[in-house]
C-alpha cells in the first residue's frame, strides 16, 4: 500500500528570464516500509520535489502550481504550516547533502538531536539528552557520552552525517528523505552510512525516499527506481526491472554511463549520453529527449510521450517500442 503518492506534482520557478518548469507532472508513490530511489542527472527535479513534499519550496521564486502529495489520503500540499511543523520531524524527516551547512555551529550536536524531540513531544530535557545519546549510539558513533557535548566543526564529515541522521530519526518517522546524503563522503564511510540507513529501516519498518545521481547506490538500495529527465518522470518500477530492462533510451544511456571494472584496460572510453538538456525556460513541445536519442523517430519530434504501463508494475514515457 503507498503511504506517500505523488499525483501530476508540478513546481514551477518564476525568474527574470522566465518560467522554469523544474517539477512537472510528476506522478509516483513510496510504499510503507520500502525505498524508493529518485535518479536523474543534475537538475532534473530530483530535489524540488522532495522540497515540495516538505513545504520548503522558497516562494517567490518557486509555487506549486498543480498536483497533490498525499499521506494517508491526505494532501499535504493543502496543509498549513503550522500543520506541516507538526509533521515535518516527526512524521517524515529529511537529511541533506552537506551536513556542515546543515548543522547549526553555535550549538552543540547533542541540543540539535534533542530540539526535535523537546518540540513534538512533552518529554523532559534530561529525558530528551539520555534519547540524544542513546540515538547517536544507534547511529554507530563510539564515545556517545562525550560526543553529546561536541559542536559540529569537531565532528568528521562522517560523523557530522551520521549525526543528521539522528537528528532524522529521533521522533521515528515514517517516511525518511536523503538528499544524495553520502556525496561529500569518501567511498568507506559512504558504504557504512547505506548501511546503516538499511539496518534502521528493517528496524524501524520505515520508508526511505534516497535522491542519488549514482547507480551504485541505487543498486545497493532500492525497491523501487523513479527515472527523472528534464522534470519528468521518464521511467519508473522495480529495481529489478529496471536493471534489467531498462526501456527509456535515457535510462539506457544512465546504466551504460557506469563505469565498469577492467574497462580502462581494454582501451573502452567510458560512455556518456551525447548532446544536453533542453534549456529549462524553452521547453519544447516535443519529447524532451528526442534530440539526444539514437531512437527518435517523427512521432518524437512532434508529440509529447506520455507514462504508460509496459508490464505489471514498470511505466515508461517513450513512443520507442520497448524492444528497440
Amino acid at each position: 500500500m503507498a503511504f506517500i503518492e505523488f499525483k501530476n506534482l508540478s513546481t514551477w520557478f518564476y525568474t527574470e528570464s522566465g518560467i522554469v518548469k523544474a517539477v512537472n507532472g510528476v506522478s509516483f508513490e513510496i510504499p510503507e516500509g520500502k525505498t524508493v530511489c529518485v535518479v536523474g542527472e543534475s537538475g532534473c527535479g530530483k530535489s524540488v520535489t522532495a522540497l515540495s513534499l516538505m513545504h520548503l519550496v522558497q516562494t517567490p521564486p518557486g509555487k506549486i502550481v498543480e498536483g497533490e502529495i498525499l499521506m494517508d489520503g491526505e494532501d499535504l500540499l493543502k496543509k498549513s504550516n503550522k500543520e506541516m511543523q507538526q509533521i515535518s520531524g516527526n512524521k517524515i524527516s529529511m537529511i541533506f547533502q552537506e551536513p556542515m551547512t546543515s548543522l547549526n555551529p553555535v550549538y552543540t550536536v547533542g541540543y540539535q538531536i534533542m530540539e526535535n524531540l523537546l518540540f513534538h513531544t512533552n518529554i523532559g530535557k534530561k529525558e530528551a539528552r539520555e534519547k540524544a545519546i542513546e540515538m547517536i549510539r544507534l547511529v554507530n558513533i563510539p564515545r556517545a557520552e562525550e560526543i553529546v557535548d561536541c559542536y559540529p566543526h569537531e565532528l568528521s564529515g562522517g560523523m557530522r552525517q551520521r549525526i543528521m541522521i539522528a537528528m532524522a530519526l529521533i521522533c521515528n518517522p515514517r517516511l525518511l528523505i536523503a538528499d544524495e546524503p553520502t556525496t561529500a563522503l569518501d567511498v568507506t564511510i559512504q558504504a557504512q552510512i547505506l548501511d546503516l540507513m538499511r539496518k534502521l529501516k528493517d528496524e524501524l519498518n520505515m520508508s526511505i525516499l534516497l535522491i542519488t545521481h549514482d547507480l551504485g547506490v541505487v543498486a545497493e538500495m532500492a525497491d523501487y527506481v523513479v527515472v527523472m529527465y528534464a522534470g519528468k518522470v521518464i521511467e519508473k518500477g522495480n529495481v529489478a526491472d529496471i536493471f534489467a530492462h531498462p526501456t527509456h533510451p535515457y535510462t539506457v544511456g544512465l546504466l551504460k554511463s557506469k563505469p565498469v571494472i577492467g574497462q580502462t584496460e581494454h582501451n573502452k572510453r567510458l560512455y556518456s549520453i551525447p548532446g544536453q538538456v533542453p534549456n529549462p525556460v524553452d521547453m519544447p513541445e516535443n519529447c524532451y529527449f528526442n534530440e539526444r536519442c539514437e531512437f527518435c523517430t517523427k512521432q518524437c519530434k512532434e508529440e509529447m510521450p506520455v507514462l504508460r504501463e509496459i508490464e505489471p508494475g514498470h511505466s515508461v514515457a517513450c513512443w520507442v517500442k520497448p524492444e528497440q
